[in-house]
């Protein structure tokens, strides 16, 4: 597998390109659970293709390419990115899991989205594992898919990269009191422990679609909402967490925050962090965070360096 600082990107794949659309790339036809059972029973079905459909619920929508990287933080060796595809693909076929990908004006995307079929389902709860899966939830458009996929990139380069890591949260619920309205960090949420002091960041992910700084504004009041009514252990949170904003690219973090500022939909109890989908991608996450400060009358762009986040 190529390691993240060898990608040589320029775009950030889950950054949304004009006129895509997802593209079924599954099985159609009938598929019993007897067949399936009887794969499991000859071994074509094994204790590692039950950790990938464990990931895939956790996660909703996945990567192969992030399958392979968690499966290996699970300390489960997936041999190579091809013996890891070949297992989706049997999966596939057995529709217990389905497949998309994106194509737009550009062509095809160059990965391919893993998410849950009925029968997938079926195994999680025959193995009392709760699975919320419902049909619907593969219908989702694909701004919301990407800000899954950009969350899950974010989640498991804290999980390799951080040695302060301690846990993470996948869809984070949050309460607004004053809305009586619960909503969820598009990114999730990482906990970072270190001399038993812990600290937790909420990671919104932004994407350019079409309605997306109004989408941002709506998100912001219930995040001031949140942060100007906190108490301690609300949303399970021990003290107030960093929220962290993870935009398509450099250009896309001063769009995001000056859509903020016009709105006047600041949070004042904590300072607003921006990062990118590539610096996701560097060998330490020492120096990804961004925030803007005020010097003499302009908003400038500087890094914040946390000697939290390294190795």
């Amino acid at each position: 597998m190529v390691e993240d600082n060898q990608i040589k990107a320029q775009v950030s794949p889950f950054a949304i390109r004009e006129g895509e659309i997802k593209t079924f790339d599954g099985k159609d036809g009938y598929v019993s659970m007897n067949q399936i059972v009887h794969k499991i029973n000859i071994g074509h079905i094994t204790d590692i293709h039950f950790a990938i459909l464990e990931l895939v619920n956790q996660f909703e929508f996945i990567t192969s390419r992030q399958l392979y990287q968690m499966l290996e933080i699970k300390g489960i060796d997936p041999k190579s990115q091809d013996k890891l595809n070949n297992k989706l693909e049997a999966l596939v076929k057995s529709k217990i899991l389905t497949r998309y990908y994106f194509t737009s004006d550009e062509g095809k995307g160059i990965y391919r989205i893993y998410c849950l079929e009925k029968m997938g389902k079926y195994l999680l709860n025959s193995k009392e594992i709760e699975c919320k899966w419902q049909p619907s939830d593969n219908t989702k458009p694909v701004p919301m898919i990407k800000k899954r996929l950009a969350g899950n990139q974010t989640l498991i380069a804290y999980l390799r990269k951080v040695k302060a890591f301690d846990d993470f949260i996948v869809k984070p619920a949050i309460t607004a009191k004053s809305a009586g309205k619960l909503f969820k960090a598009t990114g999730g949420c990482v906990k970072l422990t270190k001399n038993g002091k812990s600290i937790q960041f909420l990671f919104e992910v932004i994407r350019r679609e079409d309605d997306w700084k109004k989408k941002l504004v709506d998100k912001m009041r219930l995040y001031q909402d949140f942060y100007a009514n906190f108490v301690m252990g609300d949303s399970g949170f021990s003290s107030l967490p960093q929220l962290i904003f993870v935009c398509e690219d450099e250009k896309h973090m001063a769009e995001t925050f000056k859509e903020i500022i016009t709105n006047q939909v600041e949070i004042p109890q904590i300072k607003l962090y921006f990062t990118t989908d590539l610096r996701q991608n560097q060998e330490s996450l020492e120096d990804t965070l961004m925030e803007f400060k005020l010097v003499n009358g302009k908003y400038k762009m500087e890094n914040v360096e946390l000697k939290l986040l390294g190795m």
